[in-house]
């Protein structure tokens, strides 16, 4: 790992460099990893970083006995059978 040291940074952009890195959660020495990589195009995209909405339109859809059928159901599948496990 290489060492670099950045000279002549003016204060402004030392405190952007500070505010958005605590914004993100990182430390500004990660910021600047992150911008360089971004800027020389070194970044990989993740490969499972997508967020998908195609079932969205079913959120809150169901109706209140719907649900208790459904979760009905779901609790019969969870109840252990004693014979199996003798």
């Amino acid at each position: 790992m290489k060492t670099v040291t950045i000279r002549g940074v003016d204060a402004e952009v030392a405190e952007k460099l500070k505010t958005t890195a605590g914004a993100q959660g990182k430390s500004v020495n990660q910021l600047i990893i992150d911008l360089l990589k971004t800027s020389l195009g070194l970044n990989k995209e993740r490969k499972y970083s997508r967020e998908y909405d195609d079932l969205d339109d079913l959120f809150g859809s169901w109706r209140d006995d719907e649900f208790k059928a459904i979760n009905d159901k779901i609790n019969r599948e969870r109840q252990i059978d004693p014979e199996l496990w003798k």
